[in-house]
């Protein structure tokens, strides 16, 4: 089974890579364009049971691929 684990800034904090792309597509001609939100995406392949393993993902999530301080995640099942 496949899990995906979505991890994005927390609203507070300014997302200076967003920006800085925002900026430069803006440049090159994009000027309707009001924001970027960078984000990244882990896909998790996991054997077993559904339960167990969306439990562990988001573990895996909480501990080791989101920074708690400035991050959320969600995880899903595709």
């Amino acid at each position: 089974m496949i899990y995906e684990v979505v991890v994005e800034l927390k609203e507070e904090v300014l997302d200076t890579q967003g920006r800085a792309i925002q900026q430069t597509l803006a440049r090159l001609g994009a000027t309707q364009l009001k924001a970027v939100k960078v984000s990244k995406r882990f896909l998790l392949d996991l054997d077993g049971d559904e339960a167990s393993n969306l439990e562990l993902v988001q573990k895996l999530a909480a501990e080791h691929l989101a920074n708690p301080v400035s991050e959320t995640f969600k995880c899903r099942k595709i």
